[in-house]
Order: C-alpha cells, then structure tokens, then sequence
C-alpha cells in the first residue's frame, strides 16, 4: 500500500499491525525517520531493534531476509532498521518480498529510511502495490506542519503547549522533527510532565533548557552560507567546529531551508517585492518571524534556475559526506565556502 505524507498519521496505527516491510523515502530524511520512529512505537511488540547499513545489504543482499527469520539469544522478538541512500536495499527487498507470503508474515517487521531515494523508485514500485508493506514519501515540512506535529508530541508526553511556542521551537531547530521532538522530551522530563498529569510549558521553561538554536547552533552557520554572508562565515565554521555539530545534519538543514524556498517562490509566482511577499508570509504564519530577514535574502540570493542547482549542490555535497566521512570536516568547510560566494551579488548572473 501507499501513504501520502497528508494521511500517514492516519495509517500508520493499521499498518504497524498489519504490514511487515516500509519503505519510508523523499527529500526529507527527517520526516522518514519521524515516520519509522511512529510506526515502531505502534507495533503491537517491537522488541530489540536490529540496525543494518543500507551499504551492507547492497554487498549483501540475502542478510535481510536471513534477518527477518533470525532470533535472538533468549528468543526476544525484534524489529529490523534499514538505513538506506537510495536504491541500496532494492536487492534485499526483492530478496525478501519474493518468498513465500506465510514466511514474510512470520518474519520480523522491517523499516527502510531511504535517503535520496523517491515513490517513484524501483524499491518503492516492489512495495506499493502489496497488502503486507507500506510506501511513504516525505517532502520538507512548513513551520505549520512541524509545529502542529511539535504540539501532537506534546500533547502525548503531557504537556500543554500553546501554538506560538510550538511554532518557536519548530523554527529554532530548522523544522528537524527528530530535533523537535528531543525538546519536547526535554521539556516533559524538566517539568516532570505525564499524560496522566499533564503540566503547561512556557517560553520560560524553554529557555531554561534549550539546547543550541538558531542563534548558536547550526541555523547561524546555516543563513551564513545560503545568505553569502563572506563576514560572518569564517566565524561561524570555527563556532561549528568547536560545538562539534554534525556536518551531514547541517547540511540537511540547508536542504530544508532550500525546499521552503522553493515552496516560497512558487507562491511568488513572479513577484517582484520579495520583502514585501516574506512579510505577508509571516503574517500568515506560514513563515517564522525570526527566520524573515534571512529567508528575504536569501529568495533574493536564489530563485528560478539557480535555486534548482543550488539544491542540486546541495544533494552533491550531502552524498559526499557520507561516503567519504574521514574527509567529511574539509568537504563541508569547502561546500560552505563555495556556496556562500556564490550566494554574493557580484556573482550572480
């Protein structure tokens, strides 16, 4: 079966009791891993969680499905996750998916997080179409939809959140949900919430245990570079070096900030007054009003064409780190450098 990004919370509980293999893909790995992470706390007994490379599987293909059928030492049930790049796992599956329905149905539950990879894709066409899987792909959220997910966590950790707090916690880890949930789980355990006695967060208590934000973390880095700020890089780069931030996670930032870009562009439609569109934006709450001066020059910086290779870059530059992670720290410095002087007036077209 196949789930849209609009209706997986509705499908997610039925599925987790009655598929076996998802597939969970598209430009928003975050989301994919939100996804996987809901699922496995709606499987009816997930058990010990079993972690495979999707570069192992494509070495070796057979291995998943020796794994859907293994046990452990002392019997204990378990869940198979697949980090995957693209079609990494699609041998493994078609391993998998061509034995005999009984064996897949009494096999272990199997979750494939498939960065770069697309419902279009070859992995994605073996699945959809059968009643025992489940194909979804995940697009990059707006500041509504994360912080109405944001508040959805809340609620179910026993806090009570009003919308303009969800809406700064949604934008101060760059729409990440992973992140935002880990400050949601944060605030419960600060303020020894529970669904059965619930507790009301304040911005006080945010503040009184936020981790790094945009203003010290890697959001700063993040408008520094898309905004082709030449003064404030070398600064920041040393500022990410010394907080030890994950290169792969900021740049999945820079995609996400791109994707909404796009997703402000299109609405543009050819407007020509960029901070006048932004402003409007802000107000319909479909931008986050600390992120307006940024995203204003930056849609001044990228749009049309250069904006699609901008994201391309992008993508170039995220495949790179991952598959070369001893030079990963030089690659990224270099990626950011080059980006942000592209981003400059002088060199636009």
């Amino acid at each position: 079966m196949k789930a849209t990004q609009k209706n997986f919370a509705q499908l997610a509980a039925g599925a987790a009791r009655n598929a076996k293999v998802f597939f969970f893909c598209g430009p928003d790995e975050a989301g994919a891993h939100a996804a996987a992470v809901r699922v496995i706390a709606q499987l009816p007994d997930p058990g010990e969680k079993v972690e495979i490379d999707g570069g192992d599987l494509k070495r070796d293909p057979v291995r998943l499905a020796d794994e859907t059928r293994s046990t452990s030492l002392f019997g204990d049930r378990r869940h198979i996750v697949v980090r995957a790049n693209g079609e990494e796992a699609h041998d493994a599956l078609k391993i998998l998916t061509d034995a005999n329905d009984a064996d897949i149905a009494q096999g272990w539950p199997v979750l494939v997080i498939a960065s770069g990879a697309t419902d279009k894709s070859r992995s994605a066409k073996l699945l959809e179409k059968r009643d025992d899987a489940l194909v979804a792909m995940f697009y990059p959220p707006d500041i509504g939809s994360v912080a109405a997910e944001v508040r959805r966590l809340a609620d179910a950790a026993g806090l009570r959140m009003g919308a303009d707090l969800a809406q700064r916690i949604a934008g101060s880890v760059g729409l990440d949900v992973r992140m935002a949930a880990s400050e949601v789980q944060k605030l419960a355990l600060f303020l020894d919430a529970d669904p059965q006695a619930p507790r009301n967060a304040t911005s006080a208590d945010l503040d009184a245990i936020a981790a790094e934000t945009e203003d010290d973390g890697m959001m700063a880095l993040v408008d520094a570079v898309l905004s082709g700020d030449a003064a404030k890089l070398p600064g920041e780069l040393a500022r990410f070096r010394q907080l030890g931030l994950n290169p792969v996670g900021t740049v999945l930032a820079m995609e996400r900030r791109v994707a909404q870009l796009a997703q402000i562009s299109a609405r543009m439609n050819g407007a020509g007054d960029v901070a006048g569109f932004v402003s409007a934006e802000v107000q319909a709450r479909r931008v986050f009003f600390k992120e307006q001066g940024a995203i204003t020059r930056q849609l001044q910086c990228w749009r049309g064409a250069r904006l699609a290779r901008l994201g391309e870059r992008l993508i170039e530059l995220h495949r790179s780190l991952i598959f070369d992670s001893q030079s990963a720290p030089l690659l990224f410095a270099a990626g950011c450098n080059q980006i942000a002087r592209a981003a400059k007036p002088s060199s636009r077209p």
